[in-house]
């Protein structure tokens, strides 16, 4: 399959869809996610994420099902909301948890091309999946669950994923980043709300995970506004 070149973000600045981003992403994360979970003790995988009701074992299901769904085109209507999702991480119940992992290495390796290939409705699933693979290294306690070297390509995709979900326009000045990230949609007769903090938490505060222990600044929008996945 063609691939993309590793320069794929260059041109994300403005927010405009690079298609061929959450390729870069989803093959970068590959290379860092696939190997801590082979060398990640068994037991580790029955530990509860930030996604209420699931284990690491049961996000990774989830995240393997979603990429190989993209990879096979068995789209069928519904197929990402909830019900569905359940029932992909049942249909995996007693799969190993390295037959687990190898599907999610294929999905991660081969649904990028096919993503690029669409018309970026399926860009998300990209971004959700790199924000998955933080949820684990978080129940794990691995350090930085959503920052590493794959932030600089999820940050980009999240200003076109924030545009498409129509969330309101905000400017979110991140602490070690030169210059302000643009996200949202403007809202007549409503300036952009502001965000001041690190850019973990600003994943975070999209994606619904918990705010706990985290420092920002929010003004003139609510944490709830922000959702992307709901």
């Amino acid at each position: 399959m063609e691939t993309a070149p590793d320069t794929a973000a260059d041109d994300t600045a403005a927010g405009a869809r690079d298609p061929w981003l959450p390729d870069l992403l989803l093959r970068t994360e590959r290379d860092v996610l696939i190997p801590l979970l082979r060398r990640t003790p068994e037991a580790a995988f029955g530990l509860r994420t930030a996604c209420p009701g699931w284990t690491a074992r049961d996000v990774l299901a989830h995240c393997a099902a979603a990429l190989v769904r993209i990879v096979e085109g068995r789209l069928e209507e519904g197929v990402f909301l909830p019900a569905a999702n359940a029932a992909d991480v049942a249909e995996r119940a007693d799969w190993p948890v390295g037959r687990i992992v190898d599907e999610l290495e294929r999905g991660f390796s081969e649904a990028g091309p096919v993503i690029a290939a669409g018309d970026g409705r399926l860009d998300a699933v990209a971004l959700g999946e790199w924000i998955h693979a933080g949820d684990v290294r978080e129940a794990f306690g691995e350090p930085g669950a959503y920052a590493g070297n794959s932030l600089a390509l999820a940050l980009p995709l999240l200003q076109v994923t924030s545009r498409k979900r129509e969330t309101p326009r905000l400017i979110a000045d991140i602490d070690g980043h030169t210059g302000a990230l643009e996200l949202g949609n403007e809202v007549d007769g409503r300036p952009p709300a502001r965000f001041s903090g690190d850019a973990a938490t600003l994943i975070r505060l999209y994606s619904g995970r918990p705010l706990v222990a985290t420092r920002y600044e929010l003004a003139g929008a609510t944490e709830g506004e922000l959702l992307i996945y709901r």
